[in-house]
């Protein structure tokens, strides 16, 4: 068969083979596949679509184009939490520890942010020594002896997918499920976990707008896993806001210790809760998510989960002090107040807005290649159905650079809408699907 035998057979609507998205695969893996052609044939699935079957079978020969991880050597049930992406999504270093502090082994390989998305690995790089890449014998014997490590993605995990996720970004074919959901899952299969948390965003700050289209990608996600032999559970989440109050690298991990220290915004330190009692109860150690979200309440509470960050943070290198003292973190020389111009209420933040503004401050990247300020980003003051008076501050933009300063703070006011009435905040989560 040739590559311009299976774009012809999709461009006409055809149904591929096991064998002809095998060979489309390894041809994207191994460089023989033009970009031109790939590019086309993305098009291709994105006006004609995947069927269920093809849509299995491409997330098989993605995550079997490179390494799958052995974790059989972490003892017990090995739990992976994953996010499609938001701003201020720092969930993962919540309910991470929360989960582990319960017993559950989370052995988690995390990205980078990229647009107007933050990245985990991002994050933690603002904790001063910390290390986002271990050994693979390192990696294992940390979540033996702690339960919990999070590391940067291998160059050898699905190596497809960072051929296909590239040409998807700049030919416009993102925002496809199938292709959502085959790049997702054929990492999490490859990365060796056991079970699966997956957190689908939903709303002005997602991939997914509308709550029917997050809903078909979490279903479609959880049919991936369980035909995998995998507990796949996902919970559609609210991403028309930015969550919690921080945005940006080192502002979100200290926004993570005032939440493991029970001082958190209400929307992240719930949404936390939730996908760590998700966690508990994929990894067999609650017999139902309620019981599972009392556990991660109790680990909340007397402070097992900051414990657990604070172990965490000391295997991989980083110094354990910065949960006390957060001067110990990159500090932004300047910094701009974004001021309400009339009474009124927040009626709403339009969670990609302020993600743009704290990539403009200098806390995100345009390309891969970028160097992010880890100090930079924006501070909420406000939030959805806060009252506010002429002159009140909204945000706080921090920065190192005044005239990206000045640029993102005109982003970040723009993401306000403020109106004559309060309007009551959407729900947190749509749905759980299991």
């Amino acid at each position: 068969m040739t590559m311009y035998d299976i774009l012809l057979k999709k461009r006409e609507g055809g149904t591929l083979s096991k064998e002809e998205i095998g060979c489309f695969v390894k041809g994207c893996t191994d460089g023989s596949i033009p970009d031109y052609q790939i590019s086309a044939f993305l098009m291709a699935v994105f006006f004609k679509g995947l069927s269920r079957e093809e849509t299995f079978l491409l997330t098989e020969a993605m995550m079997h184009s490179g390494d799958v991880v052995d974790l059989s050597s972490i003892a017990g049930v090995k739990v992976d939490k994953h996010s499609t992406g938001g701003v201020g999504d720092k969930t993962t270093l919540i309910a991470g520890p929360l989960a582990a502090a319960c017993g559950v082994p989370v052995a988690k390989m995390s990205g980078r942010g990229l647009g107007f998305t933050g990245g985990t690995v991002d994050k933690m790089e603002s904790i001063p020594g910390m290390r986002t890449s271990l050994e693979a014998d390192e990696f294992i014997a940390l979540v033996n002896r702690v339960k919990l490590a999070v590391i940067g993605q291998t160059g050898h995990i699905a190596p497809a997918d960072k051929k296909l996720y590239a040409l998807r970004d700049v030919t416009a074919t993102v925002d496809n499920l199938s292709l959502i959901a085959a790049s997702v899952m054929s990492k999490k299969l490859a990365s060796g976990s056991d079970a699966f948390v997956l957190d689908v965003k939903c709303g002005s700050g997602a991939f997914m707008e509308t709550v029917e289209d997050a809903k078909a990608l979490g279903e479609l996600m959880v049919e991936i896993g369980a035909a995998n032999g995998k507990k796949t559970i996902a919970l559609v989440t609210n991403m028309d806001r930015p969550l919690g109050r921080g945005v940006g690298n080192s502002i979100e991990v200290m926004e993570v210790i005032d939440t493991l220290k029970g001082a958190g915004p209400a929307d992240i330190t719930e949404l936390s809760l939730q996908l760590a009692s998700y966690m508990i109860y994929a990894g067999g150690l609650a017999a139902s998510p309620e019981a599972g979200y009392a556990a991660a309440q109790r680990a909340l509470r007397g402070g097992a989960g900051l414990a657990k960050l604070r172990e965490l943070i000391a295997g991989q290198g980083g110094n354990p002090a910065v949960t006390d003292d957060f001067s110990l973190f990159p500090r932004a020389a300047l910094s701009v107040s974004v001021c309400a111009d009339a009474d009124g209420c927040v009626g709403g933040i339009a969670a990609r807005d302020i993600g743009v503004a704290s990539r403009r401050s200098g806390a995100g990247r345009e390309t891969k290649d970028d160097v992010i300020d880890l100090s930079a980003g924006v501070i909420l003051h406000k939030t959805v159905g806060d009252a506010v008076k002429a002159g009140d501050t909204l945000a706080v933009v921090r920065g190192n650079d005044a005239e990206k300063l000045h640029d993102a703070a005109a982003v970040a006011k723009a993401a306000f809408r403020i109106g004559p009435e309060r309007t009551a905040p959407a729900p947190l989560i749509y749905a759980v699907i299991a």
